[in-house]
């Protein structure tokens, strides 16, 4: 007979699917340039709340899935990603500063102003 046996929470260290959904749900945060009150706020839940979903240390529910869904704006699966999938450590997507310098970079909307962006970032980077 073959154990199917399904890891318990009961153990205190998170699952890693918890880890993986937490992890997606601080990057889209970061990159809506919410802070973790202001999500907390939209969901009528603590800000420490919001820091145990992020840190894989409190499961979400499937309705608090969904709630975060419609706040963040993607859909449910954007949580989840394939086993293996972006784990990175060199994720660079996942990194503040990128997330910060893609939200500011798709607010300028004048097509020439962000061309000249893109234009000074690949001088600098090839002057570096």
């Amino acid at each position: 007979m073959t154990n199917n046996k399904i890891s318990s929470s009961r153990t205190g260290i998170p699952n890693p699917v918890d880890i993986e959904v937490g992890k997606n749900l601080k990057k889209r945060r970061i990159f809506l340039g919410l802070s973790q009150t202001e999500l907390a706020n939209m969901l009528d839940i603590s800000f420490q709340q919001v820091q145990k979903y992020e840190k894989g240390t409190n499961r979400i529910s499937a309705s608090r899935l969904v709630d975060l869904s419609n706040v963040l704006e993607v859909n449910i699966t954007y949580f989840f990603n394939e086993k293996g999938k972006n784990e990175s450590k060199d994720d660079l997507m996942a990194q503040r500063e990128t997330l910060t310098l893609v939200r500011n970079y798709y607010k300028i909307t004048d097509k020439k102003k962000r061309d000249s962006v893109i234009t000074f970032c690949k001088a600098l980077a090839e002057n570096n």
